[in-house]
């Protein structure tokens, strides 16, 4: 997968984040939890064209390192989203997989990553 599919895809994934917040009750769980879950879905693009954008190799896999956190978290509050009954599985199952698929994909470039300075550097 290229940058701009990666790009494309995050933004997708805010846009899907933004719509499973907008349908969760307004109770006030359901506007803590989606608050929390709006800040860490949205971030996750915003911070990969972070990254994109990083001016060193280091500041690129910090900034790859912060993209799977936040993929990570929205999975969490969508978890909780289940778990605490304010919406059914199968409402947030497709978005719960795409956020996993997101941390695979963005931990494994981290791993990738890792690698290849060991190689360049050995001694390191």
């Amino acid at each position: 997968m290229n940058k701009e599919e990666l790009k494309n895809r995050t933004k997708a994934f805010a846009l899907r984040v933004i719509e499973l917040v907008d349908s969760l009750p307004k109770t006030q769980v359901g506007k803590v939890i989606g608050n929390q879950l709006l800040r860490s879905g949205t971030s996750v693009g915003a911070n990969y064209r972070s990254a994109l954008r990083a001016r060193s190799q280091a500041d690129f896999e910090y900034k790859l390192g912060l993209v799977e956190e936040e993929a990570d978290e929205s999975f969490y509050w969508m978890e909780l989203i289940v778990d605490s009954n304010l919406m059914a599985m199968d409402k947030v199952e497709n978005i719960m997989q795409e956020a996993n698929e997101l941390v695979a994909i963005f931990a494994s470039a981290i791993i990738t990553l890792k690698k290849r300075k060991r190689m360049l550097n050995p001694k390191s």
